[in-house]
């Protein structure tokens, strides 16, 4: 019995969403982002040359068919990639209206989003006075910190100690529907926090918020704050089963790696493992190695978007394909007879693009242990139908 690996290179898009004119970072449209090609590009020009050098190296994900399927999503060629393709490769192109993680996991799991989030102002005051309220009456508070879009990293640092002074919870926003609250997890604590988070967490999905993300962190003023590992995710349920469910409704086993779990509420999910993403790495050799017959790994790998599209970090985003790269050859190579490593994304984030925001465009479908195929333009959900067959699942 085959044994099925999805894995999500978070926001490793390659340009061409039809729609990109119709999604903006400020007041800028997404219409020619394009984060492979420009990395690609940017590194042999010499302009993404921090920490390595030269062209973008990653061989195995082009002779998958990297290079190829940029080249039709876009039109564009990424400089240093187009190897003959020697596994099955595509491009996909979503339908849901928005440029997110539940977006993209939902509609590659099956399942387009059928409603409009709800996003919050990028205004002083973003938050209303209701959910405000709400969230002092549940911390034991008379106020909150922050109300307002921000970078994570950039908020604690700003807001750190008087959270620590204080005790109010730091609340802020971005342009992706989410309510986030960073908390300190010695002065706070993590448990309160992580309450805090999922008592809110109905309340903002009554509202079609995507997610309330639970944001812990130590340090102190004098030597600055860091973020811990343990983030969690509230995110609101899909509305139809998805991929996992359909999976383990067929009586096979599911791993979920990585933020998967969070992402589907733990639909559908048996087991779960977290970490940075080089645990992460770890983790899907380990259950090519083990993982039952019959079963799915659905593993997302997040720091190409969280450390370095968001950031725009050019050179950081390069040398974090070319670690994935080098270390899903190991990956393919260990796989057994019958297995098919399905590799996509669920977004971009063009780290030579205006903003911080993610950019609209499509992803590359490429497919190891099922010979050699052009797929062409397919829909982000036909990836959960690609994976359901291979296992002998019914689709509904």
């Amino acid at each position: 019995m085959a044994r099925a690996f999805l894995v999500v290179m978070d926001s490793v898009g390659i340009g061409g969403a039809p729609d990109a004119h119709m999604f903006f970072n400020g007041t800028v449209p997404d219409e020619g982002a394009n984060t492979l090609a420009h990395i690609a590009r940017a590194c042999a020009q010499g302009e993404a040359s921090e920490g390595r050098l030269g062209p973008l190296r990653v061989p195995n994900l082009d002779s998958l068919g990297l290079g190829r399927a940029v080249q039709l999503a876009s039109g564009n060629l990424a400089l240093g990639l187009g190897m003959e393709p020697a596994g099955v490769w595509g491009v996909a192109t979503e339908v849901s209206k928005g440029k997110d993680t539940p977006s993209g996991h939902w509609e590659l799991a099956g399942v387009p989003v059928p409603w409009e989030w709800h996003y919050f102002p990028d205004q002083e005051r973003a938050f209303p006075k209701e959910l405000v309220d709400k969230t002092c009456a549940l911390a034991g508070t008379d106020g909150i910190l922050g109300n307002c879009h921000a970078s994570g990293t950039a908020i604690i640092d700003e807001l750190g100690a008087l959270h620590m002074h204080n005790g109010q919870p730091i609340c802020y926003t971005s342009a992706d529907s989410v309510f986030q609250i960073a908390a300190h997890e010695g002065t706070f604590g993590l448990e309160k926090l992580l309450t805090l988070c999922e008592d809110l967490a109905p309340t903002l999905h009554d509202m079609k918020v995507g997610r309330v993300i639970a944001r812990p962190f130590l340090g102190d003023p004098q030597n600055g704050f860091f973020r811990t590992e343990n983030r969690r995710d509230y995110a609101i349920a899909p509305p139809r089963p998805v991929l996992t469910n359909w999976v383990q409704d067929a009586g096979r086993k599911v791993y979920a790696v990585g933020k998967i779990g969070d992402i589907f509420s733990m639909q559908g999910i048996d087991v779960v493992r977290k970490g940075p993403d080089d645990m992460l790495m770890k983790h899907l050799v380990n259950l090519v190695d083990i993982a039952e017959e019959g079963s799915l790994t659905f593993a997302n790998f997040v720091e190409f978007d969280s450390l370095y599209g968001h950031r725009r970090d050019v050179s950081g985003y390069a040398r974090a394909l070319e670690w994935f790269d080098g270390e899903i050859g190991k990956v393919i190579r260990r796989m057994g007879r019958g297995d098919i490593l399905v590799l996509t994304a669920d977004h971009g984030n063009d780290p030579t693009w205006v903003g911080t925001d993610h950019t609209r465009e499509r992803v590359p479908v490429l497919i190891a242990g099922a010979g050699v195929d052009a797929l062409g333009h397919i829909e982000f959900t036909d990836v959960a139908a690609i994976v359901a067959r291979h296992l002998g699942v019914s689709i509904p």
